[in-house]
């Protein structure tokens, strides 16, 4: 049955898209913090990634005819099993929300509003990061720009996951929605072509909670989302020859934060001509390309590194 047989037909329609491999940990949290939105007319679609503990047993404990289980035909990353679930999609809108994140009540409720200015495709909010110890609200009323900021994405990406919304009919636009080729930056993908034809609006509010934990695959791949980003400006070049120029000094800033998290990585395990190696690739932007050409001359930098990015997720630190 169509999710539009199902819900009030004369308010947009929210699909909500959940990835699940193995999230039992978290799973209750974050499917009652969907049914206690304000606003009603959504669906869930939940994509189980061929879990192996009780999250299908789990998300089927709740009877509610808004949602909607998928079992994967076969196991993907996490790309790819966000391009799976997103051909799922029959709302006007999409919200993102892992299984290890909450939204507050009235998160959908506030974001569907700023999407009354037909321009707007991308609707994004303030968040709260937190772990069993700690917790910092992501923007704390510094707020980042709005409206056409495809090159202020290309060059600091502010986007949290979990606060996200987008228009469907611009992204239907798109030649597909995530694409499968990335699995650590497939959201970072989509927003930014999202963001290339559409504007960006922020509600100026804490409305999702992002939780911080040893299991979560975003504290332990900087690497990872640093050589996608290396990979996604090659994908951008080679489907459009003009992008480098359009967009020169963003991608040589990209470059050099690319460049610099892989060097710092390759510095923690005792790499360092290979550090050094990266570290000039970095053009030398700004001190903190200078200190770390310091610390490969320091002995032992490379304990301190490890210690210093265990403190940086404990204290919630991007």
């Amino acid at each position: 049955m169509c999710i539009r047989d199902r819900v009030n037909t004369n308010k947009p329609i929210i699909s909500i898209l959940m990835n699940c491999y193995n999230g039992e940990a978290f799973l209750h949290e974050a499917i009652k913090s969907v049914l206690n939105q304000t606003y009603k007319n959504w669906e869930l679609i939940f994509w189980d990634n061929q879990s192996t503990d009780n999250s299908k047993a789990i998300f089927e404990s709740y009877q509610d005819n808004r949602f909607k289980y998928f079992y994967a035909p076969e196991h993907t990353d996490l790309g790819g099993a966000r391009a799976n679930a997103f051909k799922h999609l029959d709302g006007d809108f999409i919200a993102i929300l892992d299984t290890d994140d909450v939204w507050l009540p009235i998160k959908l409720e506030k974001q569907v509003q700023l999407f009354s200015d037909p321009d707007v495709g991308i609707v994004i909010s303030d968040t709260l990061f937190f772990n069993e110890s700690d917790e910092r609200i992501l923007y704390d009323q510094n707020f980042p720009p709005e409206g056409d900021v495809f090159r202020e994405l290309l060059t600091d990406y502010f986007v949290s996951l979990e606060t996200l919304m987008l228009r469907k009919s611009v992204v239907d636009k798109l030649d597909y929605g995530f694409d499968s080729d990335f699995s650590f930056i497939a959201d970072f993908d989509l927003v930014l072509r999202t963001a290339s034809i559409s504007k960006l609006a922020i509600c100026k509010e804490v409305l999702a909670k992002w939780r911080v934990h040893d299991a979560s695959d975003s504290w332990q791949s900087s690497v990872s989302f640093s050589e996608e980003r290396e990979r996604w400006i090659d994908k951008q070049i080679d489907l459009d020859s003009s992008f480098i120029e359009k967009y020169k000094d963003e991608i040589s800033i990209l470059h050099s934060k690319n460049f610099l998290l892989m060097a710092i990585d390759a510095l923690s395990e005792n790499k360092r001509i290979n550090s050094l190696k990266l570290i000039c690739k970095t053009n030398f932007k700004n001190y903190h390309d200078y200190a770390l050409l310091c610390l490969c001359f320091v002995p032992f930098s490379n304990i301190l590194l490890k210690y210093l990015q265990k403190r940086r997720t404990r204290r919630l630190l991007r």
